[in-house]
């Protein structure tokens, strides 16, 4: 038995998604200061950071991690926010996940994985060098 989510709850949801698409560092990181899971899911699994990473923002991507985001935490797809930032090319937000921890081997396809694939020889050297 499922129970109907509160309107308001879903109405919230959506803004702060709709914020980490954005990249509004401040706004997302006052929503997650008041009380919004930093490790916040959608319905496909991914989090406030995936959304972030994968849209480029480098400042929400970090904003989010300093308030306990986990940088490797799976898609329902078992994408990680690194390999998300590797597929888009996204040099700043994947400097940023490895700051923060992001391991480079977590997820499917790993985003050493995604490296090699696009034929990124300067990431895999950033991977290892780490």
């Amino acid at each position: 038995m499922s129970e109907t989510p509160d309107p308001e709850v879903v109405e919230l949801a959506t803004k702060v998604f709709g914020l980490a698409r954005a990249g509004e560092a401040q706004a997302l990181a006052g929503y997650v200061d008041a009380g919004v899971p930093a490790n916040l899911t959608n319905d496909r699994g991914d989090t406030l950071l995936m959304l972030a990473a994968y849209h480029g923002h480098a400042a929400a991507v970090t904003a989010l991690v300093d308030r306990g985001a986990d940088p490797d935490r799976a898609n329902d797809r078992g994408q990680t926010p690194l390999a998300g930032a590797v597929f888009k090319g996204e040099r700043a937000v994947i400097e940023a996940l490895l700051a923060a921890g992001a391991d480079p081997s977590a997820g499917t396809p790993s985003a050493r994985d995604a490296a090699r694939m696009f034929d990124k020889a300067d990431l895999l050297e950033l991977f290892e060098s780490r």
